[in-house]
């Protein structure tokens, strides 16, 4: 009786893992220098999957529920073992338990700044941090990248583990999708959304893992990218930059013209004036003086000027239809939105595409 006892102690007949923790990743059954039987039952629980290494080699893989250890079940670990006629002898080998469970809330950040290049900026430096969740997919690529022989290997190592690593992926992903600064700090959810594609396949391939939620919680950049950031905003929120000064002047002039501000508006507006003038050829010396009784000249002028050969147009005349600045209609022409033919260096445009421009 007491041999049988022995015999029985020698032996390991049930095999399972009751996880009470929520950080473990991987645990190795420790087999107290026992050897496991012919029939030895396996149990995996969900969110369990249980790898065989036998002298550092992988052997078979368990997925969830109840495994008598016979020869039909372990096809790998036969091989290995050189069993010619099957699985008769107790053998040892080392049991993993990983947990395929999701794990979230993991944090990830650059601990220097990381260096992209910007269309805007030029090469920015960047600083970053947020959180992903993951899965472990492939436990035995996971295994042999990430926890290796650990026999109880937890969440926090794992996370001194893979931190550099995840920021690496993230900065690859970021350089291929070419992101803008601008959308870097101001869409941090979007963002997001769009690496993830780029950056499972890479943690996936390196290290078994999964990335299931991939988050952006803060980007900063240099104090000198995010004033130039404020500016945009601030023009954004102007809008049409020629009505915006029509309207500090106006502003100006009805506060009766006091203070610092109402004289620049009645300064700038009389620069309008003068400059609308000037257009309309009133200041122009060769024009001899109306006769009494006769049409005035200058009352002709605006008409010849208004279309000089008949339907053409000049940018000045157009932005004074338009009421905006010249600038502004050779932009448009320049960027195609309105039609118009370039003479050297003057711009010309017919009245059909300008009544074609404000039709659109």
């Amino acid at each position: 009786m007491g041999l049988m006892d022995y015999l029985k102690g020698q032996f390991l007949e049930i095999i399972q893992w009751q996880d009470d923790s929520r950080d473990t990743l991987v645990w190795r059954f420790p087999d107290e220098d026992k050897e496991i039987k012919r029939g030895a039952q396996l149990i995996v629980r969900e969110s369990q999957v249980v790898q065989f290494v036998y002298l550092g080699q992988f052997g078979d893989t368990f997925q969830p529920g109840k495994h008598d250890l016979v020869t039909d079940n372990i096809p790998i670990l036969s091989t290995l073992k050189g069993w010619k006629y099957g699985f008769e002898s107790p053998f040892k080998a080392d049991v993993y338990y990983v947990t395929t469970r999701l794990f979230a809330g993991n944090k990830w950040g650059t601990s220097n700044p990381i260096m992209m290049r910007d269309q805007d900026f030029g090469i920015v430096r960047v600083r970053a941090f947020g959180t992903f969740d993951f899965k472990i997919s492939d436990p035995k690529l996971f295994l042999k990248e990430v926890s290796g022989s650990d026999h109880h290997f937890r969440l926090d190592e794992f996370a001194d583990t893979m931190r550099s690593r995840i920021v690496s992926v993230f900065t690859d992903a970021l350089a291929s999708a070419k992101v803008p600064v601008l959308d870097l700090a101001t869409r941090y959810s979007e963002l997001g959304e769009a690496l993830l594609p780029i950056i499972n396949p890479q943690t996936q391939s390196k290290y078994g893992i999964e990335i299931t939620s991939f988050i952006l919680e803060n980007a900063s950049v240099p104090p000198e990218v995010e004033a130039a950031i404020d500016k945009r905003s601030s023009m954004g929120a102007i809008g049409n930059l020629n009505d915006y000064v029509k309207f500090q002047m106006a502003e100006g002039m009805a506060n009766g013209g006091g203070g610092m501000a109402g004289s620049a508006a009645e300064i700038a507006m009389g620069f309008g004036m003068a400059n609308q003038m000037m257009g309309q050829g009133a200041f122009n010396m060769n024009q001899p003086p109306p006769l009494p009784g006769a049409a005035p000249a200058a009352a002709a002028a605006p008409a010849a000027a208004a279309a000089p050969g008949g339907d053409i147009l000049t940018p000045a005349q157009v932005a004074q239809i338009l009421g905006v600045t010249e600038l502004d209609v050779i932009a448009s022409i320049e960027s195609g939105d309105l039609k118009g033919k370039r003479i050297g260096t003057q711009f010309r445009i017919t009245k059909a595409a300008l009544d074609e421009f404000l039709a659109h």
